[in-house]
């Protein structure tokens, strides 16, 4: 097969070029290659697959039936391997669990599923982290409110099987009873607020772990400005540490909220607009390492109640490229590489798995993202519902499958 007239970007820039695969496998890549069985793309873009390491299922239920709208969900928006967080029901701390996400790993026209696993499991012990990740999960993650001591066990664990520890820095009596960001916008509704020293106190404190254990730790969905000077500091100093930002935090802002918006309610929670426009300088600057869109849909009957009541989350996996390209790309805050860098490369390398290039010799996990069409997004539960957004994932290329959309 000939993918022709491809716009092949990958993390190394853009070029105009031919494709041949064959058995699933990238075979060469070259400028008008010969063939009968041809897919003209007319200058669409030809991408890796995006990675995204902080997915939940609908309402947080493992079931068959949410991972594989999960799975086909993620494809149709660019995203090829989806990793989900163990805060789940049932939460993936144990053996069965992890290895019926496992048997839904692959589905047809989806993305791969993977999985973190929690450190800590439901009954307030440790699970059996080395024996989950042999079994085959990609990380381990666990909130920063457990106690010093088993953070060090579990820190022990990450170096000892030499994998990334996934961080969410939270300290849980300053963020107990808050449903919002601190701020004027809580106030002015009455709500209680959520502490920015919630996450920064918790990101230096890891910051030391990673430093003293000698481990690599990437802090979930950072929100907080001074979180990522800390890390910036830290990684300066040799220490493995790295953020990750959601695409939601660095757009939107608590106003979001305004008129006890539930849908505006994520975690963490939007913070304020000025803080936002901190975080979109960092990620000018490079300080951002990757990127997610805290993937969290919510059944009616989680959102439509009192927002102090209402559940976290928002949908917005199935326009996933669209929205990097509209919000980000085409604003002109990074290039379509650097994109790349952060949705795919860097977050693929997290969980020790090489993305972000098209190369010869290479399995097929590409999308095509045609930038001449574009679409509304029709999503009460989407943060953009009504938005028109510029370019559609068209098709995917994953081992031998062609799948369009």
């Amino acid at each position: 097969m000939i993918i022709s007239k491809a716009l092949l970007c990958d993390i190394n820039g853009e070029r105009l070029c031919d494709l041949r695969v064959q058995d699933g496998f990238i075979v060469e890549i070259a400028e008008n290659i010969s063939g009968d069985e041809r897919i003209e793309l007319d200058g669409a873009y030809l991408l890796p697959g995006l990675v995204d390491t902080n997915v939940l299922p609908r309402d947080g239920q493992i079931n068959g039936a949410t991972l594989e709208r999960l799975a086909k969900k993620a494809l149709s928006g660019g995203v090829s391997t989806a990793v989900l967080l163990p805060e789940t029901t049932p939460s993936i701390d144990n053996e069965i669990v992890l290895e019926f996400v496992q048997n839904q790993r692959y589905h047809e026209d989806g993305a791969t599923l993977e999985a973190s696993i929690a450190t800590i499991n439901s009954e307030g012990g440790m699970s059996n982290i080395a024996i989950l990740l042999k079994r085959g999960a990609v990380a381990p993650y666990v909130r920063s409110s457990a106690k010093n001591n088993t953070f060090c066990r579990i820190a022990e664990y990450a170096k000892m099987c030499g994998v990334t520890l996934f961080v969410r820095a939270e300290d849980e009596s300053l963020a107990q009873d808050g449903v919002m960001n601190e701020g004027e916008v809580a106030g002015k509704l009455g709500l209680a607020g959520i502490s920015p020293l919630s996450e920064i106190l918790h990101v230096s404190r890891f910051i030391e772990l990673a430093r003293f254990y000698e481990i690599k730790i990437v802090f979930k969905s950072i929100v907080q400005p001074r979180s990522l000077e800390l890390i910036k500091k830290a990684k300066q100093e040799g220490v493995a540490v790295q953020a990750e930002v959601s695409l939601h935090h660095l757009v939107l802002n608590d106003k979001a909220c305004e008129d006890f918006n539930t849908t505006a309610k994520i975690d963490p929670p939007l913070v304020e607009e000025s803080a936002m426009l901190e975080l979109q300088e960092a990620l000018k600057r490079g300080d951002i390492d990757m990127l997610t869109l805290l993937q969290q849909s919510q059944s009616d009957i989680n959102k439509k109640v009192a927002f102090a009541e209402a559940k976290y989350g928002s949908d917005a996996l199935g326009e996933a490229l669209s929205l990097y390209y509209t919000k980000l790309v085409k604003s002109g805050w990074i290039d379509m590489p650097t994109l790349i860098k952060l949705t795919c490369k860097n977050s693929a390398a997290s969980i020790a798995k090489d993305a972000g290039e098209i190369k010869i010799g290479q399995v097929c996990d590409m999308v095509v993202f045609d930038t001449t069409k574009s679409t509304k997004i029709e999503n009460a539960s989407s943060l953009y519902d009504k938005e028109e957004l510029s370019g559609v994932v068209s098709m995917a290329f994953m081992d031998d499958a062609v799948i369009k959309f």
